[in-house]
This record gives C-alpha cells, structure tokens and sequence, in this order.
C-alpha cells in the first residue's frame, strides 16, 4: 500500500513559521517520522510539499493508480480550492485532511473547509501528531474496505 503525503503553502515552514502556533518540528521531521510509521504498519509513505494551488493539483492527478490514499494538509487552500478537491475527487483518492492547529478556534474563515466533505475524516488542531494519527487511521480504513471486498 502507498500513501501520499501532500502539503500546501507555507508548511515548508514548519518549525519556523510562528512556532508558538505551529510548534517547531519541521516539515522533514514530521516526514521522516511518518515514513518511520509507514514502516511500522508496511506501508510505502512518499512526501510533497508544493505552495501553489495548480502544482498540489499537478501533483494529486500524478497520484492516479499510483497511490492507495493521502493524508492532505492544504494549508489556506483548504479554505478556499475547489480545485484541490476536485483532483481529489476526481481521481478517486481517498483522503484524510489535516491542520496543526484547531481551525475552530482561530479566525472564522478557517472554520470552513472545502475538502472536508470529500474527507475520509479530518484532523485538526493535535499539532503534528494529527498526521501520524491520519495516517494510522487512514490505513486502518483501507485494510478494513479492502477486507470486506474480499481481498
């Protein structure tokens, strides 16, 4: 199984950017901890990060027939990319959308989502143990279908 781990603008940052929001782990951290992950539940994890809106749609639609499902943190483009969605939709990969920080509680805008209604689930607000808990969560999900459809 392989599991695609897409991140949007200004993750690049991690660690750096407002770190008593974000924390300061880095985005290679977080990276290198979901692969050791992957490892553990014997699954292929592959990482990108793009900050712009047309190159994570680029890089979804290169997703198709390569990946299982993705764990997804669009960043601000969850708030406002149809786009992204539709890549998503469009090229039937299941998905987990995650945020570092509780999008309920900051400002109203981030309290919608326009790729959570495509979600398998969505994690928010657990900093950047809410991916490894997507991607756990995630392949569990995929077993549990992939069992009940016989194979």
């Amino acid at each position: 199984m392989r599991i695609a781990v897409l991140n949007g603008p200004n993750l690049n940052l991690l660690g750096r950017r407002e770190p008593a929001l974000y924390g300061r782990e880095t985005l290679a951290d977080v990276e290198a901890r979901l692969r050791a992950v992957g490892a553990e539940l014997g699954v292929e994890v592959e990482c990108a990060q793009r900050n712009g809106e047309g190159e994570l749609v680029d890089v979804v639609h290169g997703l198709a027939g390569r990946a299982d499902g993705a764990i997804v943190n669009a960043g601000a483009y969850s708030h406002t990319s149809l786009a992204i969605r539709d890549a998503l939709v469009g090229v039937s990969l299941p998905f987990v959308e995650v945020h570092v920080t509780n999008v309920y509680a900051r400002e109203p805008v981030r309290r919608h989502s326009m790729l959570a209604e495509a979600a398998e689930g969505v994690v928010c607000g657990l900093g950047t143990l809410g991916y490894e808990l997507a991607l756990r969560g995630l392949v569990a999900r995929l077993r549990a279908r992939a069992e009940s459809a016989g194979g």
